[in-house]
C-alpha cells in the first residue's frame, strides 16, 4: 500500500478551513485514503475525507502524518494530497 509522510504547514494544523478543503479534497481523488500521526499504529489510521476525522487526528503546524491510499492512481493522489499538507492553507 503506498504511503506518504507530510509535515502540516497550516498555521492552525488541521483544524477549520484546512480541514474541510484537505477532506475535499481527499474525497475527490478517487481512491480512499486514510490519515494517521506518524508513530501511530497502522489501525488507528482515520478516513481522510472526513473533516470530523481529520479534526479529531488534532494535527498541529509542524506535526508530521502518514496518508495511506490503494487502487489505481493511489500514488498520484497521495502526492496531490501531500502538496496540499504543505501548504499554508491559512494563508490563502
Amino acid at each position: 500500500m503506498p504511503e506518504r509522510i507530510a509535515t502540516i504547514a497550516s498555521r492552525s494544523g488541521l483544524h477549520a478551513r484546512p480541514a474541510a478543503l484537505f477532506a475535499e479534497a481527499a474525497g475527490g481523488v478517487g481512491v480512499e485514503v486514510t490519515i494517521a500521526m506518524q508513530g501511530d499504529p497502522e489501525d488507528d489510521a482515520l478516513d481522510a475525507s472526513s473533516i470530523l476525522s481529520l479534526m479529531t487526528l488534532g494535527a498541529a503546524k509542524g506535526d508530521v502524518v502518514v496518508l495511506r491510499a490503494e487502487g489505481d492512481g493511489a500514488d498520484a493522489a497521495l502526492d496531490s494530497l501531500v502538496k496540499l499538507l504543505e501548504t499554508d492553507l491559512d494563508a490563502e
